[in-house]
């Protein structure tokens, strides 16, 4: 029996609405009205063995189930795993849909086999978290209607989404955003010129800001990240904190 009849076999048997996913040997269960949802779709060859490892960690699950506690979605935003070509990880407003893309996650771990790093899988989990708070940002920012200004300000503006995801008690997440600090900090070494229509702000100015979120949210333990230019480091949390806060307020659970 080829590939296709085995898939339409299996998705015949499938109850209305289910959904046939990669790898799940089967059917899943209709995605819910509301709230982040994940779905794995089959990746492209050379995708393979980066998806598998996606799967495995199981770190964009985490993420959505952190996203999930802490705020209501009045619709469904889609999380698709899946290979891009290149096209880049983002989200898409008309489709209410971020694309985690497969591909992305060869690039990230070659920057970090480059720079030496021992347990780049590792590493590539954590960047997937942060990855996916940003893009989530950029979903509250849709589903509030949001108006941060122009795309430069949105960029921003969910980077600091995904400091208040990682810096809600949690010292995990304080690793974690460090980590993503570093993955930037590569990429601007790999690629110290900028391209200038890009509408995220340069990799270096993006680390700096989540070290500056890391030092502010919790000075007494990285006193390490402590310098005279990260000063207002404190007060430039507190205020990423409570804009974010008060901007959620009409979809927060606690």
């Amino acid at each position: 029996m080829t590939a296709v009849r085995r898939a339409a076999v299996v998705l015949a048997g499938c109850a209305a609405g289910a959904l046939l996913v990669w790898g799940a040997g089967g059917c899943e269960e209709a995605l819910p009205d509301r709230g982040f949802v994940l779905r794995y779709e089959r990746p492209a060859a050379a995708d393979g063995q980066d998806a598998r490892l996606l799967k495995a960690w199981k770190s964009a699950e985490s993420a959505l189930a952190d996203l999930n506690g802490y705020v209501a979605l009045p619709h469904r935003v889609t999380v698709a795993a899946r290979s891009c070509s290149g096209e880049g990880t983002g989200y898409d407003p008309a489709q209410r849909r971020i694309e985690l893309c497969y591909d992305d996650l060869a690039e990230e771990r070659a920057l970090f086999e480059r720079a030496g790093d021992p347990r780049p899988d590792e590493r590539l989990a954590e960047v997937v978290r942060e990855t996916l708070y940003h893009e989530a940002g950029h979903a509250l920012v849709d589903a509030l209607d949001l108006r941060p200004g122009d795309d430069r300000a949105e960029e921003d503006a969910a980077d600091r989404f995904a400091q208040v995801m990682l810096l809600r008690g949690r010292p995990d997440g304080e690793q974690v955003l460090l980590t993503a600090a570093r993955a930037y900090d590569l990429a601007a070494a790999a690629d110290p010129d900028p391209d200038p229509a890009d509408e995220h702000a340069p990799d270096a100015v993006r680390a700096e800001s989540h070290r500056c979120a890391v030092l502010g949210a919790a000075p007494t333990r990285h006193p390490d990240l402590a310098t005279p230019s990260r000063a207002g480091c404190t007060a430039t949390w507190t205020r990423t904190r409570d804009t974010w806060t008060g901007d959620l307020s009409p979809l927060l659970r606690r």
